[in-house]
């Protein structure tokens, strides 16, 4: 939908599933084989993919400051039931997080959002505010205070109507 660099980090991997659904159109890349191997995933568990998509999506509008699109099952519900395994290099004694198993789209995620907490850049990935939209981004504004996936589109939309509504 929009032209914005993806998302840092393993965050580009929450980004992309997230926008697998495209709210206006309702087209679903999940419907089809490319979008279901983009994410490494077999048919059979795009239902599960579906409902991570759908909280990972809550969370993000919730950093934006806006409610939950609809009612979804909480995502520490989702991602407690997702494997990591913590590594720690005998060497150096650098400490690295992956998923216990490489397979399940969960436990990719959990890692992708343990590490953007330590890096500090979890909040920053936020869901559009149109509610035609809700289109996962990252907001790279100086004060994190982006609000649309899209100024060209869906602020330009946002911004236009207030001016009718006046």
């Amino acid at each position: 939908m929009n032209a914005r660099s993806p998302a840092p980090g393993g965050l580009e991997l929450v980004e992309s599933l997230v926008n697998t659904l495209d709210l206006e159109t309702g087209a679903d890349a999940l419907d089809t084989p490319e979008g279901r191997a983009r994410l490494g995933l077999r048919e059979d568990e795009v239902p599960a993919a579906r409902e991570l998509r759908e909280s990972l999506r809550a969370a993000l509008l919730a950093h934006a400051g806006h409610p939950p699109h609809r009612e979804v099952t909480p995502l520490t519900e989702l991602l407690s039931r997702a494997p990591l395994r913590l590594t720690i290099d005998p060497d150096n004694g650098s400490a690295t997080l992956t998923p216990a198993d490489a397979r399940p789209l969960a436990s990719r995620i959990a890692t992708a959002v343990a590490e953007s907490l330590v890096a500090g850049t979890w909040a920053r990935l936020k869901a559009c505010e149109a509610a035609a939209c809700h289109w996962a981004y990252y907001d790279r504004s100086p004060a994190g205070r982006g609000r649309w996936c899209s100024m060209q589109v869906c602020g330009a939309r946002a911004k236009m109507r207030r001016y009718r509504a006046k």
